[in-house]
């Protein structure tokens, strides 16, 4: 944020990945108590994110646990479509269907209403129900994300009955499946596909997953199949240690491991052990960000420039949590009294693209700020 922490009143949180609440603590320092609201699981797994954060970048961020503790004393759970009051504007959440507890923000004041997305998704899972966007029918001002604004995503249905073919292809053929994904939503909604179909091999998943899955399990409303997912809880093998993990990659079967861009976690030891043998697969199915070992895996075919080239089997499947290009426009046509939109979350090309195709489409004004630009809303 641009502000100094002392002038910033509150914070709406729109849902818990780490790139939306790590700073969070930051607002605690010293004599801040900067309010903080969400869902009451989006509170939860916050402090699951950050005590996890903090553990493994220690003297790297400038803040300590006792910042961390204070950042969820601050914090209000609120539920969707509750009315709170911030700073005398009147505040709801909707669901968005990104991940359990994301929520659309819309703001409601006397010159008009604005919503905010966050990371939404329309599209249905086996986590999660598609976003709720009667929150935008009176929107004047639309703050989007457009993460993928350029591009649509495949059916859903197609890439987990594809993903499910290729694992079964490679464990029926001997070998074991590493699916690299991140802790939270995305080990899940694997591990459902795979549960749902009755998946007849050995399951394995490793690191932070159990825990988030847990705490999934206490929250079924935010869920779209929670038996679903205490099916994944109950038949499936969580690693408890070392004598798990060798079990693991010595068996036909899959792992489920963090991390999603083999940035660190359980699934780079799994990776090593696997990548040799062309019987095996690692399979892919998250973003790999710029400079990751994912992404280098995905350019070079190479973990990095002192390893041999991959000889596992190499599949990437697109399990986005993100609204694809159509959605996005789905979601602007969503407001009956639509003035002005404003694109974040995105690269410039992205965004521009689909500026372009919103304005062509609906004639609404479209916005995109550069960080730390001021812009009138109203």
């Amino acid at each position: 944020l641009q502000e100094t922490p002392s002038k910033v009143k509150g914070f709406i949180v729109s849902h818990a990945h780490l790139d939306h609440v790590g700073a969070l603590p930051i607002y605690q320092l010293g004599s801040l108590n900067t309010k903080i609201y969400g869902t009451v699981i989006t509170r939860v797994i916050t402090e699951i994110m950050l005590k996890d954060f903090l553990k493994l970048s220690g003297p790297k961020v400038p803040f300590e646990w006792v910042e961390v503790r204070k950042a969820m004393d601050n914090f209000m759970a609120v539920g969707y479509n509750e009315e709170f009051e911030l700073e005398g504007l009147k505040v709801i959440l909707s669901d968005a269907g990104h991940i359990p507890g994301s929520a659309i923000v819309k703001v409601v004041s006397e010159k008009g209403n604005v919503a905010f997305t966050g990371d939404i998704n329309l599209t249905e899972t086996k986590l999660m129900r598609p976003a709720d966007l009667n929150a935008l029918r009176d929107a004047n001002v639309l703050i989007t994300e457009s993460t993928y604004g350029r591009f649509n995503h495949p059916t859903r249905k197609s890439v987990e009955d594809e993903f499910y073919e290729k694992v079964l292809e490679v464990v029926e053929n001997g070998g074991t499946v590493l699916v690299p994904a991140f802790s939270l939503a995305r080990s899940q909604e694997v591990l459902c596909v795979l549960a749902e179909r009755d998946f007849p091999y050995p399951v394995y998943y490793d690191g932070m997953s159990r825990e988030i899955t847990e705490l999934m399990l206490g929250f079924r409303e935010y869920l779209n199949k929670p038996d679903l997912l205490k099916k994944v809880y109950d038949k499936f093998n969580y690693v408890k240690g070392w004598d798990d993990r060798h079990r693991a990659w010595k068996e036909s079967g899959v792992i489920v491991a963090s991390a999603g861009m083999l940035k660190g976690g359980p699934a780079v030891y799994y990776f090593k052990k696997l990548a040799e043998n062309p019987k095996n697969g690692i399979f892919l199915v998250s973003y790999q960000a710029i400079n990751t070992p994912g992404r280098k895996l995905l350019e070079t075919g190479k973990f990095d420039e002192y390893s041999p080239l991959l000889k596992a089997r190499f599949e990437i499947f697109d399990f986005s949590s993100h609204a694809g290009k159509d959605q996005l426009l789905e979601i602007v046509k969503a407001s009956n009294n639509l003035e002005k939109v404003v694109l974040v979350h995105g690269s410039y090309d992205n965004q521009q693209h689909l500026a372009d195709l919103i304005k062509e489409k609906t004639g609404v004004e479209v916005i995109i700020p550069e960080n730390g630009q001021e812009i009138k809303l109203f």
